[in-house]
């Protein structure tokens, strides 16, 4: 994963407040730009007292440096200050304080009872490893940064001890490293001595300068530890034991898959054995979220298949997934804020997990990508829409429901004539703002079109994803919109696109169902409203 450069955004609110707010919320975002990036604001003037009545000096344990005086009344300033970003999402995992670029998850395991993420984020450490864990998928209690310093891409699994392991690349250490568990919680670690693992060749050796240290992605299989080594040309390393000595294998892939070089870009790795195949998660900075299905055999990987997971854009972004007890595997992706919107700038933040996709293959072999069931528990103040009839070249406005928490189902069955149909969200009462999600039936994809999203600043394109529906079948989609994100699942998990929207309109919350060409029936469509999980 290529390092981004930290956007710096000064903040200013986008509403005339009292004195006394502006000024904490100034106090805070200059004090909290002064931590989280020290390298790139050296210069930054010290944060101005918050005018008050004086707290008393904070106490803090042995070896523990005390908290400032006014840090209560920050920390509370920036919660009010995030709570105030229209575009926030609620329900949607989302950083709870700076702006973290990239922000991937990294280390997912489900461990003793609970999911652990962990998620990339800077400081004056450089690149960490941020920590939350959950037992419903959507509540997440956060941890101490355990993993500081260094830490890039990678992942976590069970040693032969029994101890969870993270592989990762090193930045300071410049190659990819290993450190152990210390704790079941998960927040103590040792970085290992012998990192990094990456070998050492020499001239005349047939591996030396082919692969590169970068984006790993280990594994233990037999008695032998492996690990991926990403990049243009991906190799697989082993050893017996995690001290080494690590040497090549060679290659990762054996062939190309139809559709893609086989040179392409392999980074933030992911493999793993899913029904009858091995699949490779991972991305290119060029194509953007991806994967393949083939055969893991004589230590190399043999694709046979090969997919995109975002189309237009690399909005979707470096996957990570897990296996839980209940023997899921569960996958999140980093949902970027695409540099040069402004609209994010004044709230100073930014860092926006998907919600978790469970992956599965049907009978025939293809994936399926669906939400998991602890989402429902969100739910709430269920609505039901009667079957209707939308007809051709016409929008249906649904004037009792609205919301931009929401979840909704609708089941659409279309004449032979119609091209597109699908729903409108986030739609002002004029159609000036607006996202349309549908599906082409002369594409033959499930789209969002964002041209019409926000009268102001955002990404006017259309995501489309390939989805072939055959004559006589119907519609399915559920939709989740969540502020600032939009995620579709179709047709039982056969396809899944998501997209970023920056709505100017507080009216911009207005729901429609539109059929062009044709008609098209609305067999069945519910709503919720959903409960924000997130903590602000």
């Amino acid at each position: 994963m290529k390092q981004s450069r930290i956007a710096l955004c000064s903040c200013r609110c986008a509403n005339s407040a009292p004195t006394y707010f502006s000024r904490l919320v100034a106090a805070i975002f200059t004090l909290s730009l002064s931590w989280v990036y020290p390298l790139t604001l050296a210069a930054q003037p010290a944060a101005k007292p918050v005018k008050g009545a004086a707290l008393p000096a904070a106490k803090s344990p042995a070896g523990k440096s005390a908290l400032p005086n006014n840090s209560i009344d920050l920390t509370r300033a920036h919660r009010e200050h995030l709570l105030a970003d229209p575009h926030r999402p609620g329900y949607h995992f989302a950083i709870p304080e700076g702006s973290a670029r990239p922000f991937d998850p990294n280390g997912c395991i489900f461990w003793k009872g609970r999911y652990h993420m962990f998620y990339i984020y800077q400081d004056s450490r450089g690149h960490n490893f941020g920590h939350v864990s959950s037992t419903d998928l959507c509540h997440w209690r956060f941890h101490p940064t355990g993993l500081a310093g260094g830490m890039f891409s990678g992942n976590c699994f069970v040693n032969k001890e029994g101890k969870p392991t993270m592989c990762y690349h090193d930045t300071q250490k410049k190659g990819n490293s290993m450190a152990v568990a210390l704790d079941d919680q998960l927040n103590n670690w040792e970085k290992l001595a012998s990192s990094p693992i990456t070998p050492q060749t020499a001239p005349g050796d047939r591996h030396h300068g082919k692969y590169r240290s970068w984006d790993p992605y280990g594994w233990l299989e037999g008695d032998n530890y492996y690990a991926i080594f990403g990049g243009k040309h991906p190799g697989i390393v082993k050893s017996a034991t995690l001290d080494g000595p690590w040497k090549y294998v060679g290659d990762l892939l054996a062939n190309a898959a139809p559709g893609v070089g086989i040179d392409e870009d392999i980074s933030c790795a992911d493999f793993f054995k899913i029904g009858n195949k091995h699949m490779l998660l991972c991305i290119s900075h060029g194509l953007g979220a991806r994967y393949y299905l083939g055969e893991w055999k004589n230590e190399q990987f043999h694709p046979d298949f090969h997919e995109k997971m975002s189309w237009v854009d690399n909005s979707y972004f470096a996957p990570e997934s897990l296996l839980d007890d209940k023997g899921r595997r569960i996958m999140w992706a980093w949902l970027c804020d695409l540099p040069g919107i402004k609209t994010r700038s004044p709230f100073g933040w930014s860092g926006t997990m998907s919600l978790p996709r469970v992956l599965t293959l049907d009978d025939a072999g293809w994936l399926r990508m669906n939400p998991p069931e602890e989402l429902d528990r969100l739910r709430y103040n269920e609505q039901s829409v009667p079957p209707l009839e939308i007809a051709a070249d016409k929008q249906e406005v649904l004037k009792d429901l609205s919301g931009n928490s929401k979840e909704l189902f609708v089941e659409m069955i279309p004449d032979k004539a119609t091209q597109q149909y699908g729903v409108a969200v986030c739609r002002s009462p004029d159609g000036a703002e607006q996202t349309l999600i549908y599906y082409d039936a002369a594409d033959k994809k499930l789209k969002i079109d964002t041209s019409k999203s926000s009268l102001g600043d955002g990404t006017k394109t259309v995501e489309a994803g390939p989805l072939e529906l055959p004559a006589g079948e119907s519609l399915k989609l559920r939709v989740y919109i969540d502020n600032s994100v939009i995620e579709v699942f179709a047709n039982d998990g056969r396809q899944a696109v998501m997209r970023r929207i920056y709505p100017t309109r507080q009216d911009s919350i207005g729901v429609a169902l539109f059929s062009n060409g044709g008609r098209t029936q609305i067999k069945k469509m519910t709503a919720w409203e959903m409960m924000p999980s997130n903590s602000y």
